[in-house]
C-alpha cells in the first residue's frame, strides 16, 4: 500500500505548476516589446497566440521617483482573452545619466518608484515589471543593484516579477578602443551582472545595437557577436535567467546635413535610422539594391546607389531571426526577447508555429 501512495504523490508532485519557465525549460518563453503604433497593434492581434508575454513600453520614471504612463487598454483586453502575461517596460527618462545618478542616489525617490509600481502591478494585474535604465554609468553600480533589490523585494512580496532589459557586453574589460571604453564607462560596465542574477527573475540581453547611429556600417547583431554575448551572461546569470534579445528591425546608413543647403558649409556626416521590414523592401525596390547574405554574420545587407552615393542597409528579416533564436535551443536559454513588433519580417511568425 506505501508503494501505491509514493507512486501517487510522486505523480501529483509532476503535475504542479512551474512558476518559471527556465526552471523547465518545457516552454520557450517568448516575450515581445511593444511600442504605441498601429503596425505594433495589429501585429499584436494576429500573433499574439505565438507569444508568452508582451512587454509594452508603457512607464517613464523622473529623477524624483515619480512614475508616469499606462498600457492601450487594448493590448490587456487581448492578452486577458489569449491568457498572455503583461510586464511593462520601465524606462528612466530620457536615457539620462544625470537624473539616473540623482534618481538612485535619493532613498525617498527610489522609495516612491517602488510604492508606484506595486500598486500599477496590483490594479492592472500585470505580471510583473521589467527595468530598462540606460545611460547608467559604471560608477552608479552599486546604487543600481541597491534600487533594483529594493523593487525586487516589494513586488516578489506581492507576488509580482522583476526582469531587467540589460544592455550589451562581450567581455570583462572594455575592449581595445576610446568608442569601447566609453561604452564601457557610461554604458555597459554599471550593471553587477552576477548580484542582479541573484536579486531578479530573469534578465534580457540586448544583443542589438552591435552597430548604431554612433558607428561605421555593420549587422545590427551579427551572430558571432550574439554568440559572445551569451557567453559572457552566462558566466554570471544562469541559463534559465537569461533571455536572448533579437532585433527584428533593420539600420540605414545614409549621409545627410544639419541646415540648409545653400549654408557655405553645413555640418555634412553620416547617419543611420531603424528601417522597419515594409521599409526595407521599399528602400530595395526603389533603388534595386542587390541583396547578398554574409555568411560571417548571418545577416542580410545592400548597397544602396542614391544619387551615386552609397547607402548602407543591414538587414533583419526572418532567415537572421531563425538563425538567432537556434541559440535559445544551443546555449538552453529561458527564451527570447523580440525588439520590436510591427517591424518585423512577417515570415518570422512561421518559424514560430
Amino acid at each position: 500500500m506505501k508503494r501505491v501512495y509514493v507512486v501517487i504523490a510522486i505523480a501529483l508532485i509532476a503535475c504542479l505548476p512551474n512558476r518559471s519557465y527556465g526552471q523547465s525549460h518545457a516552454k520557450e518563453q517568448r516575450l515581445f516589446y511593444y511600442v504605441n503604433t498601429e503596425s505594433a497593434f495589429k501585429s499584436l492581434k494576429e500573433h499574439i497566440g505565438q507569444m508568452t508575454i508582451v512587454s509594452p513600453k508603457a512607464y517613464d520614471v523622473d529623477k524624483k521617483g515619480i512614475v508616469w504612463g499606462g498600457v492601450d487598454p487594448r493590448v490587456m483586453d487581448l492578452a486577458r482573452e489569449h491568457n498572455v502575461k503583461v510586464m511593462p517596460l520601465l524606462k528612466n527618462m530620457g536615457f539620462n545619466q544625470v537624473l539616473l545618478h540623482n534618481f538612485l542616489s535619493d532613498s525617498v525617490a527610489v522609495g516612491r518608484m517602488v510604492k508606484t509600481l506595486v500598486y500599477l502591478c496590483t490594479q492592472n494585474k500585470f505580471m510583473g515589471i521589467q527595468f530598462d535604465f540606460e545611460d547608467l554609468n559604471v560608477s552608479d553600480k552599486g546604487l543600481f543593484t541597491s534600487m533594483v533589490r529594493k523593487a525586487a523585494e516589494a513586488l516578489h512580496k506581492q507576488g509580482f516579477e522583476l526582469s531587467l532589459a540589460v544592455v550589451h557586453r562581450p567581455a570583462e574589460t572594455p575592449g581595445p578602443t576610446a568608442y569601447s571604453a566609453w561604452l564601457f564607462e557610461n554604458w555597459r560596465g554599471g550593471y553587477d551582472l552576477k548580484k542582479l542574477a541573484g536579486i531578479v527573475d530573469f534578465i534580457s540581453v540586448m544583443t542589438y545595437s552591435q552597430h548604431g547611429r554612433n558607428t561605421t556600417p555593420g549587422p545590427v547583431a551579427g551572430l558571432p557577436w550574439v554568440k559572445q554575448n551569451i557567453k559572457y551572461f552566462l558566466k554570471s546569470v544562469p541559463p534559465n535567467k537569461l533571455s536572448l534579445g533579437i532585433p527584428v528591425y533593420s539600420r540605414l546608413w545614409y549621409t545627410t546635413i544639419n541646415g540648409s543647403p545653400d549654408n557655405a558649409h553645413p555640418n555634412v556626416h553620416v547617419a543611420a535610422r531603424s528601417v522597419d521590414y515594409g521599409g526595407v523592401e521599399g528602400l530595395i525596390g526603389r533603388y534595386k539594391g542587390n541583396v547578398v547574405w554574409d555568411n560571417s554574420a548571418e545577416v542580410h545587407y545592400a548597397v544602396l546607389n542614391n544619387g551615386w552615393v552609397y547607402e548602407y542597409l543591414w538587414i533583419e528579416d526572418a532567415r537572421s531571426f531563425k538563425a538567432k533564436r537556434s541559440l535559445v535551443k544551443e546555449y538552453d536559454l529561458r527564451g527570447f526577447s523580440v525588439w520590436v513588433l510591427g517591424e518585423e519580417d512577417p515570415k518570422i511568425w512561421k518559424s514560430l508555429k
